[in-house]
């Protein structure tokens, strides 16, 4: 309703049951909980309905996905959508979008890494949490391309917070590097069984593009400054690490 707007036509529009379509913007989520409450709170909507359909094995094949890798089907974006659509219309909705987002010129890019659609989302969540500075996502994403062709673990510590159930760990220790998730990549080889986060179109773009280098290892700059320091061998690693955790103990961080 609009200042303009005239009594004919209000009366008009609500008998009529029209709407004029919101804008629906989502990003910056972890958890299928995270997204079931944003939804739950942007559209007359029930998280409780939603998040029971994410977790639903049969109603995710549907889809073509699983209760582990749903969370890719939503490409982080702004989309107009009526705010009382229902529940199916918008998993529907959503799955005509992932479908846009991948392009053959996307899938084509996919298929060179070699990495499948869901593949390359399970990735991008990993970088996305590995760094938070976006010029670093197309190097994060080279150096573990880089792992999975050679089969080394990917050893990302992200994927045991999200193991561990605490992405607000200072530092990963060895209590946590034992914990028995196939989402521990310390302890599996190969990419987890679905996204540590909803990875933003950035993230998936990085990983297409991602930077071919010789990067096998990366640790934090002793500067905090969210950035990293990358080497190609264990040697130079090795003293990039004893830089960071000296900096750690230096600020008593735990």
């Amino acid at each position: 309703v609009h200042p303009k707007t005239t009594m004919k036509q209000l009366i008009s529009t609500l008998s009529n049951g029209m709407q004029t379509p919101v804008k629906l913007t989502f990003n910056n989520l972890r958890l299928k909980e995270d997204f079931t409450n944003r939804m739950n709170n942007e559209l007359m909507m029930s998280g409780d309905s939603l998040l029971y359909r994410l977790n639903d094995q049969e109603i995710c094949k549907q889809y073509g996905f699983d209760t582990a890798t749903i969370a890719c089907m939503f490409i982080p974006n702004t989309y107009e959508i009526y705010w009382n659509i229902s529940t199916d219309h918008f998993l529907q909705r959503m799955k005509k979008e992932y479908d846009r987002f991948w392009t053959e010129e996307k899938l084509s890019k996919a298929a060179t890494i070699p990495l499948k659609p869901i593949q390359v989302s399970i990735l991008a969540s990993i970088v996305e949490e590995e760094t938070a500075v976006s010029e670093e996502y197309p190097i994060v994403a080279g150096l573990y391309i880089n792992r999975l062709k050679s089969g080394m673990l990917l050893q990302a510590d992200p994927t045991v917070k999200y193991a561990v159930g605490d992405f607000s760990l200072k530092r990963v220790l060895n209590i946590h590097l034992k914990t028995d998730s196939p989402y521990n990549t310390y302890m599996y080889s190969g990419l987890p069984p679905g996204p540590i986060r909803i990875p933003s179109i950035k993230g998936i773009n990085a990983v297409l593009n991602y930077q071919k280098n010789n990067y096998i290892y990366m640790c934090a700059k002793e500067d905090f400054s969210g950035r990293h320091n990358f080497a190609t061998t264990l040697m130079e690693h090795t003293q990039n690490a004893k830089k960071y955790q000296a900096a750690l103990n230096r600020n008593n961080i735990k």
